[in-house]
């Protein structure tokens, strides 16, 4: 058990609504150190998911993907805003690598790895030697994949069942000191 917290990265995967966005926003507020990046959260209208918002954790945000954006990039019925991307959460991530205790990226996932800018990006923060938290898609994707496979990385399934257990990890494994608990 000591080995995987020992790990700097820390990366969540699962099926859609297992709560891996929620896990990750409880346990930054719970944090000591500065963290910064970005999460992702839908755009609902009526009830209706139309697409997609990233916020960085300083407070901007962005509209990712919508139905109503044209792009060559889509993602089901959505079409993907790689310039958005690369403005506020590429920028987002480049600054927390500079100046943050943790870095937070959710996620890493289809809409997202359309932009280069923001998988060297991903690829840079992952072998910093930094503590990230993050989700990763849970289908396979070879790009994913091999971060995924990365030996610093620790990568959890989330489920319905196991999201209180892997919340305390991660609170554990954000302390300064764990053993001072």
């Amino acid at each position: 058990m000591m080995a995987k917290a020992t790990k700097q990265v820390y990366l969540l995967t699962g099926r859609p609504g297992t709560g891996k966005t929620s896990l990750i926003k409880q346990a930054v507020a719970g944090m000591r150190g500065k963290a910064g990046g970005f999460y992702t959260e839908e755009i609902r209208s009526g009830g209706v998911r139309e697409g997609f918002r990233l916020v960085t954790l300083d407070g901007q945000h962005t509209i990712l993907a919508h139905v109503d954006i044209r792009s060559p990039y889509r993602v089901s019925k959505y079409g993907v805003d790689i310039a958005s991307l690369d403005r506020v959460g590429v920028s987002a991530l480049n600054q927390a690598a500079k100046e943050c205790n943790l870095i937070v990226v959710d996620e890493i996932g289809k809409m997202e790895l359309f932009s280069a800018n923001f998988r060297e990006a991903v690829w840079q923060i992952i072998n910093s030697g930094k503590k990230v938290l993050g989700t990763i898609m849970f289908q396979a994707n070879p790009w994913a994949d091999a971060i995924k496979r990365q030996p610093q990385v620790n990568l959890v399934e989330i489920t319905r069942a196991n999201h209180h257990r892997v919340l305390e990890e991660i609170l554990a494994w954000l302390e300064v000191d764990p053993s001072s608990n």
